[in-house]
């Protein structure tokens, strides 16, 4: 079933501020309710107003009280999507009607989710707001498969990046962040990265081995997750034959090794990944 079109023009009215509204980032987490936290569901089950975004799961979005006012504000790459200043608007006109406002999000509010942007626009115009984290994709995709994304042995840190640049940005510079991961012994997790997957291959390959292990999750935690693993030198070449898609992150590094271990071990993902 679609979700509503994305609304396209503000009502008239914009009353002054003063009449109690609140305003709260909410991160839905993957999609799967059962990993929503718990200070997480209290605020969407107490909003009045919930602004949602696209990649949220339709199962948290029917936590809200039935008497809310649902608004969908989707936002994702190559769809038509709503103006980011359009949903700022949007935000501050309902808080300022005293509405109790709940800005939902999928995975983490701070982690890509623009949740920066519009803590700022809040708070230029005088409005408090507050910010409950949700788990982030990268972090629930590899887990789902029982890996880790950092390890003593095989990985110091994580890198979480985007490998989708904002317009007239020149975006990551793959080639030194394959250098600095190769030398400080890093994760990569990679977010809207699938229709550059081609180019984010050979610039990485530029600083990492060829047959350096690559996992890509599609669908994080949903009863529809899907899963590929490969090498760095076939990362293109398996979401092309497999036919992954957005939403996916791509996890690039050693510790995706522990998928296989996990496998060896006879342990099945959180969520069954499926093919096809």
């Amino acid at each position: 079933m679609s979700r509503p079109t994305p609304p396209t023009t503000l009502p008239p009215s914009q009353p002054h501020l003063g009449t109690g509204g609140s305003c709260t980032l909410v991160g839905a987490g993957p999609g799967d309710p059962e990993l929503l936290t718990i200070k997480a569901l209290k605020a969407i089950q107490a909003a009045t107003v919930l602004l949602v975004d696209d990649l949220v799961s339709d199962a948290i979005v029917a936590q809200a009280s039935p008497t809310a006012r649902i608004i969908y504000v989707g936002k994702r790459g190559g769809c038509k999507s709503t103006p980011q200043a359009f949903i700022e608007k949007l935000m501050l006109m309902a808080v300022n009607e005293g509405e109790n406002v709940v800005r939902l999000k999928g995975g983490d509010p701070f982690i890509f989710g623009r949740g920066g942007e519009e803590v700022e626009h809040l708070r230029a115009a005088g409005v408090p707001v507050t910010v409950i984290n949700g788990i982030t994709a990268g972090l629930a995709g590899l887990t789902s498969l029982g890996a880790p994304l950092t390890h003593r042995e095989h990985a110091h840190g994580v890198v979480f990046v985007t490998g989708h640049a904002k317009p007239g940005d020149a975006g990551t510079d793959w080639r030194q962040l394959a250098t600095t991961a190769r030398d400080a012994k890093l994760t990569l997790v990679i977010y809207m990265g699938v229709s550059g997957a081609f180019t984010i291959e050979q610039e990485l390959l530029c600083g990492l081995p060829a047959s350096t292990p690559v996992a890509i999750i599609q669908h994080a935690s949903l009863p529809h997750q899907r899963h590929a693993v490969t090498t760095l030198d076939d990362l293109h070449g398996t979401i092309t034959r497999e036919a992954l898609a957005s939403p996916s992150v791509i996890v690039v590094g050693d510790v995706v090794h522990g998928v296989a271990a996990a496998s060896e071990h006879g342990e099945q993902p959180v969520l069954a990944a499926r093919r096809g």
